[in-house]
């Protein structure tokens, strides 16, 4: 009897132990924490606290030189062998920037984590690694917030046109199911995700908004969505494409945007733009040419609108583009420094800047 309670006792306490061991190398990530009354308000409060951040854009277009690329049967044009996901959240940092936006997915359909719904994804490229796992980690390690930009649509699902905008249907790829798990794939496998900018430009994929918000927020309630089209009620961040730092407005019971449509009840507006000015050639969004490699808009003008978008709450994501390599440009980065430095030093408004000669269409 004796043996026996000593072989239980050993067998105990290695089970503790084990499970010790394997809870310390599979470290359990915290989503946001739970709904209760004024829990979106408060939300919204830590939101608006990050200020601003870096869109990242790292897709297919990165390597066509064009903001859409359809038609792209073999993803090995996304030929990247190397990747510094350390270097982009470094950078965040060093320029006071609370987040980083990463592209998961365009309308291309090219995955930039290793989904299990299709091969169409970075982890089957040149490059074999998840981009978004490494991000995670390079935001961890420099104390930096991530939040996703997710295209609802695809050309490559059932009743896609390649390269066609989903207007009114036209060119929607449909994929209710795929949709969902790729929305729980991203919500489950990567922490916590402060919001989704979701866009529209191939079409919904299958999910009305109203089925999209709810899969995501009983996944993680803490995380706002917002869509750059179609349907926003029940969106709790107002999304900006090219936008500027403005005030929500009136929240109830509707914002009116400019452009005519009206809104619903918003406690968080984000605008974004690349840090690219405007070129001939190339694309905006993603990289563009190496010819273009000394463009860039000024830290004055960034500094700018950071201070607007403090003014008014908004966040304000600039979009950058990395390279062939999967580093950001040099001049980038000098840029973004500077403009944390201008943050931390408290420097007052720039200048606004001296209008621009129109350029004529035939130069």
């Amino acid at each position: 009897m004796m043996r026996r309670a000593v072989l239980v006792f050993l067998f105990s306490a290695l089970t503790a132990v084990s499970c010790r061991l394997m809870a310390e190398e599979t470290p359990v990530r915290e989503t946001n924490p739970p709904v209760s009354p004024g829990f979106p308000e408060r939300r919204a409060a830590e939101l608006k606290n990050l200020k601003w951040g870096m869109f990242i854009c790292w897709s297919l277009s990165t390597f066509s030189g064009k903001e859409w690329t359809p038609g792209v049967k073999d993803i090995s044009l996304f030929r990247a062998t190397e990747v510094d996901t350390d270097q982009w959240a470094r950078t965040a940092k060093e320029a006071g920037m609370g987040y980083i936006l990463f592209l998961t997915k365009h309308h291309d359909g090219f995955c930039l984590w290793d989904t299990a719904t299709t091969d169409r994804k970075v982890t089957k490229s040149p490059l074999g690694r998840d981009v978004l796992a490494d991000l995670r980690r390079s935001c961890d390690k420099y104390g930096i917030k991530l939040a996703l930009y997710f295209s609802e649509g695809d050309w490559t699902w059932p009743g896609a046109r390649d390269g066609i905008a989903g207007k009114l249907g036209q060119g929607s790829g449909q994929d209710a199911q795929r949709e969902r798990t790729q929305l729980t794939e991203l919500l489950s496998g990567y922490g916590p995700i402060e919001f989704m900018w979701v866009d529209h430009a191939a079409g919904t994929g299958g999910l009305s908004h109203a089925e999209f918000l709810e899969h995501c927020r009983a996944l993680q309630p803490g995380c706002f969505v917002g869509f750059n089209h179609g349907d926003q009620k029940g969106a709790l961040i107002r999304l900006g494409e090219m936008g500027r730092p403005h005030p929500m407005g009136t929240p109830t019971p509707a914002v009116l945007r400019t452009d005519g449509r009206t809104y619903y009840d918003y406690l968080v507006a984000e605008f974004t733009y690349p840090i690219l000015p405007k070129h001939r050639g190339g694309a905006m969004w993603f990289y563009s040419l190496p010819e273009h490699d000394n463009l860039c808009k000024s830290a004055e003008d960034l500094y700018r609108d950071y201070l607007g978008a403090v003014k008014y709450g908004n966040l304000f994501s600039v979009d950058v583009g990395p390279d062939y390599r999967g580093r950001l440009r040099e001049i980038d980065v000098e840029t973004l420094r500077k403009v944390g430095e201008m943050i931390r030093s408290g420097a007052p408004m720039p200048a606004p800047p001296a209008p621009s000669p129109s350029v004529s269409p035939n130069h």
